[in-house]
């Protein structure tokens, strides 16, 4: 009896494992984002869903709109949905301009995660299961209160994407996290480098009782480092940004920048796959949305942030 239970435990396990292969056989996941080629940042995202694909031994794939244009974005959302992927994994940067394709996905079978931009409320109305990101208000709000605390009461934000309108709620959030109006503290800088420092420069020369920067990652970051190196202010003034990378790194550590906010993008892109294959194996899903941040880094807890600055952090 206990060698015919033995056997019977084992070719259950083996059936198992064979179904389990069978459901990852052909199971594919693409990842759409709004990020224009040129921002480096959306590199520690590709390298999430890689990893995240080999670990789960799934096939991913990254779509994005090369300009960062978001009816282009909306264009590759459907297309995605056409090739008849197992799921897809997309951003929500602008709701009335993607919500249609998204929620058209939803309805032809696709599953869909939200990931880094929209709320968990707007990821519920476009039939999404979940959410995994920060919400970019309250991750603005955040950074203004403790902005306020350090006695900041002006400040510059360097809006580098002011098309895509979770960039504006970062700016807002920091505004109302102060206490005071946004008004005409918030300039859309593009994402020319030599750009953005010249507008940083004009504007900290036209208002120098600025108090502060906010900058929304390493493109409008790093070219408003070189400009407060170039008018003297580097260290002087106060410096918050959100996001991270090299050069966003070295300003920690010179004291240039007084905190990066991490969202973990690695988070953003690495658990939907995880998620999803485990959801379409064993139906398996959490039951919360997942908020990847903000948290706060200094120059007092940069070890592991350094190490891996640009490619998982």
């Amino acid at each position: 009896m206990k060698n015919l239970l033995k056997t019977t435990m084992l070719a259950a396990t083996m059936s198992a494992a064979a179904l389990g292969a069978a459901q990852a056989e052909g199971e594919k996941y693409v990842l759409v984002s709004h990020a224009p080629d040129s921002d480096s940042w959306w590199n520690t995202i590709k390298n999430g869903i890689a990893l995240a694909g080999d670990q789960m031994g799934v096939e991913v794939e990254y779509r994005n709109p090369p300009t960062g244009d978001l009816a282009d974005m909306a264009r590759i959302i459907e297309q995605a949905a056409a090739s008849g992927p197992n799921g897809i994994i997309t951003t929500l940067a602008d709701y009335d301009v993607l919500s249609g394709p998204i929620k058209a996905a939803v309805d032809s079978g696709v599953d869909v995660i939200i990931m880094n931009s929209g709320t968990p409320d707007q990821a519920r109305e476009v039939g999404a299961l979940m959410y995994v990101g920060q919400p970019e208000y309250d991750a603005g709000h955040a950074a203004g209160v403790r902005a306020k605390g350090d006695g900041v009461g002006s400040f510059l934000c360097v809006n580098h994407y002011i098309n895509s309108p979770s960039s504006t709620e970062r700016c807002q959030g920091f505004a109302d996290g102060l206490g005071i109006d946004l008004g005409n503290q918030m300039i859309d800088s593009g994402q020319d480098p030599a750009e953005i420092k010249n507008k940083v420069l004009a504007y900290l020369s036209a208002n120098p009782d600025t108090d502060a920067v906010l900058t929304l990652g390493p493109t409008s970051a790093d070219p408003t480092i070189l400009a407060l190196e170039e008018n003297g202010m580097a260290g002087d003034i106060y410096f918050g940004t959100f996001d991270l990378g090299d050069e966003i790194v070295k300003g920690l550590k010179a004291g240039v920048i007084n905190w990066g906010i991490d969202q973990q993008p690695f988070l953003q892109a690495y658990l939907p796959v995880v998620v999803l294959t485990n959801y379409h194996r064993y139906g398996v899903l959490p039951g919360n949305n997942i908020n990847s941040g903000p948290g706060f880094v200094t120059a007092d807890g940069l070890t592991l942030v350094e190490k891996y600055a640009g490619e998982f952090r």
